[in-house]
């Protein structure tokens, strides 16, 4: 019975070995994709900033402006995006991204575009209504793919089908912290009650209507691209969290593990030399 017990135990050993390996493997690839997401974050963020800035501009330069994205609407109807990762062995980076998107659900009429695979596999299998179900992996998720569906839910938008427009991402703030947010984006917030610091002199061409219904879905493409690497960075950071604590958990039971190991020998070979005495004497 001593030589099965420390033959099991070396088995699981062995397997637990197995372990940390892929684990320690997997959070140093996790590592090495969230410097590259990072940089992705960092190279978006001036984009938005001059949309966001022209788009100020023109609604607090312009006081008789009038523009449907700008006009709030009193129904329920409410379309949210919500960008989730491909795979799992991220801690709860996905589940608290769905935890927050089913919290903004209450109480509306609303459906769901996805991004990344969980986020599909989850909405499809509760059965909610699904704009479409193209972005399935956040992965291959471009630049020209966020213009796309920019341009889909302004068009949308602009046609009544739905009276709030929300993204549900995670936000990247440090390597040890992912929070999910929730973000805003139609119909957008009327700053022109604020003139502070704003040049009134700018001419925009043919008139800043125009000018602002075609910046409108560059911005919201703009911001959809700056979620998706925020996401993206999000998910990294938290996988390598994950990946880092797995590892250590698995160092842990193998320490434990060859501690009752030695233990167990210690009792076969006293046992063993308790029967050689005890057949000497006899």
């Amino acid at each position: 019975m001593a030589g099965v017990s420390t033959k099991d135990i070396k088995n699981r050993i062995r397997s637990m070995e197995s372990t940390k390996q892929i684990t320690k493997a997997m959070e140093m690839v996790a590592a090495s994709k969230l410097r590259q997401a990072q940089n992705r974050v960092l190279a978006s963020r001036p984009y938005f900033e001059i949309l966001y800035q022209t788009i100020t501009d023109i609604v607090r330069s312009n006081r008789d402006f009038s523009s449907p994205y700008l006009r709030r609407r009193d129904g329920n109807r409410m379309l949210l995006v919500t960008i989730a990762g491909d795979r799992g062995l991220a801690g709860g980076y996905n589940s608290n991204v769905l935890k927050l998107c089913l919290q903004e659900m209450e109480g509306k009429d609303a459906a769901v575009l996805p991004v990344g695979k969980k986020a599909l596999d989850y909405f499809r299998s509760h059965r909610f209504n699904i704009r479409t179900e193209a972005y399935a992996e956040v992965a291959d998720l471009n630049v020209s793919d966020c213009f796309s569906i920019a341009k889909d839910i302004c068009k949308a938008y602009l046609a009544g089908e739905y009276d709030e427009v929300k993204i549900i991402y995670t936000n990247f703030v440090s390597v040890l912290s992912q929070v999910p947010a929730v973000l805003k984006v139609l119909p957008l917030e009327d700053t022109s009650g604020d003139t502070k610091g704003i040049k009134m002199d700018t001419v925009y061409e043919p008139d800043a209507e125009e000018v602002f219904a075609a910046i409108v879905p560059e911005y919201l493409g703009g911001i959809l691209y700056g979620a998706v690497c925020e996401s993206r960075c999000a998910e990294q950071a938290a996988r390598r969290t994950a990946m880092d604590s797995a590892t250590q958990n698995a160092e842990e039971m193998i320490s434990d593990l060859n501690l009752k190991y030695n233990r167990a020998r210690q009792a076969a070979i006293t046992q063993e030399i308790t029967e050689i005495v005890a057949g000497a004497e006899a």
